[in-house]
């Protein structure tokens, strides 16, 4: 009877040593499958999140270049009243206009990093098609590297947008909706901008009340300028011409909207931009974005 009993219990034993055995498998397989559940779950949920960000509206800039950003609205209520006063803190908006040029763009797209400075391009659709993929790759860059991205119209024909001198809104708009197409094919649907740079300046053209309304009921701003290195007026200067002249005209100014271009033949702008920057630097300006 006891040796009965023995072999009994040394099954049993043995039965639940093969079960447990066994069991130790199946609970890895169990385990291993909830993980799996778990990381597809997560990479679901990524997922969504990243279309959802990808949906939402860009307007002027990425996401890093937020930081860098100034309400161009108030900017252009202050230059209107010829009001360059900010508190006490300086501020400088560095903008290029005409671009995109595949010699001088990325001269200064490398000189702006160099210095961890961020800028405002002011960009002329014509210019960028003209350019193809390499200028399009440099809009890319632009945005990509936290600037601002604003409208300068696509074609750039002031007899065209002010016949006679004389704003023709129709014209002015299909020409800055056709600008704001072309962005949009580069940047995503997604993306806008709220800032324009009228070409030749919205000083220059008379009947311009007209563009107030357009703008105040789209959210936009007009941007034009207080300060300029003078790249683009008058007799051709060298870079160190280029340098006094954006400091003289910046000079007792604490909101400088300086004017520069970075298209075709504006090599002397890229020498003098490492000055100008320092310039700004040694008198305690802050770089920032028009938005």
């Amino acid at each position: 009877m006891k040796g009965n009993l023995k072999k009994v219990a040394i099954t049993v034993g043995l039965s639940a040593v093969i079960l447990l055995g066994a069991s130790i498998p199946v609970v890895k397989m169990i385990n291993n499958h909830k993980q799996q559940l778990a990381i597809e779950a997560a990479a679901q949920e990524k997922k969504r999140k990243e279309e959802e960000e990808a949906k939402k509206p860009i307007i002027g800039v990425n996401k890093e270049g937020q930081k860098y950003t100034y309400d161009a609205k108030k900017v252009q209520e202050k230059l209107s009243k010829y009001d360059y006063s900010n508190g006490g803190k300086k501020v400088v908006f560095l903008t290029f206009d005409d671009g995109t040029s595949k010699t001088n763009t990325p001269e200064v797209l490398k000189i702006l990093d160099e210095n961890n400075v961020k800028a405002t391009f002011f960009l002329t659709g014509s210019n960028i098609e003209n350019g193809g993929e390499v200028a399009k790759d440099l809009v890319r860059q632009e945005f990509n590297s936290g600037h601002a991205i604003a409208n300068h119209s696509y074609s750039h024909d002031c007899k065209k947008l002010y016949p006679g001198r004389y704003l023709d809104l129709e014209a002015f708009k299909e020409d800055f909706e056709k600008n704001d197409k072309l962005l949009k094919s580069i940047l995503g649907d997604n993306f806008s901008t709220n800032v324009i740079r009228c070409p030749g300046g919205y000083m220059s053209w008379k009947n311009m009340g007209e563009l107030d309304g357009y703008l105040k009921e789209n959210n936009m701003a007009s941007i034009d300028w207080n300060a300029l290195s003078g790249d683009a007026e008058g007799p051709k200067k060298n870079a160190q011409q280029l340098v006094d002249y954006a400091i003289k005209t910046a000079e007792g100014k604490e909101m400088v909207v300086l004017l520069m271009h970075d298209t075709y033949g504006k090599e002397e702008t890229v020498k003098s931009l490492p000055a100008i920057i320092k310039y700004f630097k040694d008198n305690g300006y802050e770089f920032k974005t028009l938005v």
